[in-house]
């Protein structure tokens, strides 16, 4: 056992050296026949329409859910949301919103958030449109300021929906597989889903959640120039927008931010679990099993990542993150936040977190120490070096000079 693994918390490690999910791909035409008449994986559905102008009233009201755990974030720019708006206007057929029916007229939305948002935003004035082509007269126009034809003929319109009725599943955990299952065939074309959005549709679970909810601690989010949270977000509600500086924000739009703290929680045990493969394949799976954690575990891995960040920021500021490296005209810090400094930074504060105030008043002398240190190993902190030996010596080299500090 490494010294990282002896970190591990009790409930934490998990164990893939015998795991089969072996399908038997024998099974006889009679017993598919009986599956089939039986109705298993049969979902059943209904069609609704709603006219343009009682959108603002579903979307914004408590029957409806427009931020399931299996939903993404918002991602339309205004551009995008205006030439919906401009297919109404057209008359061009619109694809029809997926939505689940979680109890007796209560919905959630599976799919066409961003469509039902857009529509409501513009009812309610929230934007003007932009970057029209078909009817480009009607740039820079609300819809309070359309002409009277033109705003009489946009309410004439109606968005299709198709509803999953309540009846379909016969159990609470059926109800959430077919859900993931429809999300993703229904999202299967048009705008391609991240790795940490299709994780978040098909794997949901109690470390999904946290990961996601551990996604918004302010020190996580300066680090990685996302905008920190205000109390709106956390008052808002399941039908809380997201202001624009955030929406614009790559990292938070495509959840790229979950994925990096769950990275932190895989990466205690990379070094013992992934083998061979693609990161994202290990990222999956390991959020699947480590949906399984219990709530004692998950506090307490909460409570990690939480003292980690929170250290990290004290000690090397919101810059934590960057490298120093070797450049045209000298050695200087690169602009952004790189994966390759992000993890191995993170594991060796998580590892140190009992020292944790020695480094913080180290904290000057900490940073200025770092750029001989990236010099002296700028070859292990290449990006290009992706192997599980090149991991283990970029967390052996940052551990052993934070630990350098705390004697």
């Amino acid at each position: 056992m490494t010294s990282a693994d002896r970190n591990l918390l009790p409930g934490e490690r998990l164990d893939w050296t015998a795991r089969a999910d072996a399908v038997d791909d024998r099974t006889s035409d009679e017993a598919i026949n009986d599956k089939y008449v039986r109705g298993e994986i049969r979902i059943v559905v209904e069609q609704a329409r709603y006219p343009l102008k009682q959108v603002t009233d579903l979307v914004r009201s408590a029957d409806y859910n427009l931020q399931p755990d299996f939903q993404r974030r918002p991602r339309w720019s205004r551009e995008r949301q205006s030439r919906l708006i401009e297919s109404f206007v057209v008359n061009v057929p619109v694809p029809p919103v997926f939505l689940y029916e979680s109890e007796l007229s209560r919905y959630e939305v599976m799919d066409g958030r961003q469509r039902l948002t857009a529509i409501a935003e513009f009812y309610e004035d929230k934007f003007s449109l932009q970057g029209l082509t078909q009817w480009p007269e009607l740039n820079g126009r609300r819809y309070s300021q359309l002409p009277e034809q033109v705003r009489r003929g946009i309410d004439r319109r109606y968005l299709s929906s198709i509803i999953l009725l309540h009846e379909t599943a016969k159990s609470t955990a059926e109800a959430d597989r077919l859900k993931q299952l429809v999300f993703e065939r229904i999202n299967s074309g048009g705008e391609d889903l991240s790795d940490q959005e299709k994780r978040n549709a098909l794997h949901p679970g109690a470390m999904n959640t946290l990961c996601v909810r551990l996604s918004r601690l302010p020190s996580f989010c300066a680090m990685w120039g996302i905008p920190e949270p205000d109390r709106t977000e956390f008052r808002g509600g399941e039908n809380w927008t997201p202001p624009a500086e955030l929406g614009d924000n790559e990292l938070y739009r495509t959840m790229g931010d979950v994925e990096l703290v769950l990275r932190f929680f895989a990466h205690r045990q990379r070094g013992r679990l992934w083998k061979s493969g693609a990161l994202d394949e290990y990222l999956t799976r390991y959020l699947s099993d480590a949906n399984g954690f219990s709530r004692s575990t998950l506090r307490d891995l909460e409570e990690i990542f939480m003292k980690t960040a929170d250290l990290t920021y004290r000690v090397l500021g919101p810059d934590a993150f960057l490298l120093y490296r070797a450049r045209k005209h000298g050695w200087l810090w690169v602009g952004r936040p790189t994966l390759v400094a992000y993890d191995p930074i993170m594991f060796a504060f998580s590892r140190l977190i009992s020292v944790g105030d020695r480094l913080v008043e180290q904290a000057a002398n900490i940073c200025n120490a770092l750029p001989e240190f990236y010099q002296n190993n700028s070859a292990a902190f290449d990006g290009r070096k992706v192997n599980l030996s090149d991991v283990r010596v970029r967390d052996q080299l940052f551990f052993e000079f934070l630990e350098g500090f705390t004697e």
